[in-house]
């Protein structure tokens, strides 16, 4: 179908970040997605460790050089948020499968819980890890 000046007719717009509110669940999804990103990233580095070991005690030496250094732990403790954040969206994402917290201030209380979980959970992990010495 042509506009009536011989041109192509126009299309209304789809909404954009612009035009809709912020909020949690907005959020949670984004951060879903992220999170599926850096679980493939940290996959990457697992097969990196394994690889690593598996070529000797001076690859291993290098890499393990790499992941200990302050940015190495610091991807490692995003990994490791990503990681919780995802299992607790899970979590939630199957209550939702099975019909239920579809009201907005469940919604968004979930969404909290989930975040907080993520950052929390890592945190608790670091921290005995460090007490452990697993982190020299």
């Amino acid at each position: 179908m042509t506009a009536p000046n011989g041109g192509l007719p126009e299309r209304p717009m789809s909404p954009h970040l612009q035009v809709w509110r912020w909020h949690v669940t907005m959020a949670c999804s984004i951060l879903h997605r992220a999170s599926i990103f850096a679980l493939y990233f940290g996959a990457l580095l697992l097969a990196g460790w394994a690889i690593a070991l598996a070529s000797g005690p001076d690859c291993y030496a290098h890499y393990m050089s790499l992941v200990g250094s302050p940015l190495g732990k610091l991807v490692l403790f995003g990994v490791t948020v990503m990681l919780f954040f995802n299992i607790a969206y899970n979590v939630r994402q199957t209550f939702w499968d099975l019909g239920y917290g579809f009201l907005p201030k469940t919604a968004d209380m979930t969404g909290v819980v989930a975040i907080t979980f993520g950052v929390v959970a890592a945190v608790v992990v670091w921290v005995i890890a460090g007490f452990t010495g697993a982190l020299s």
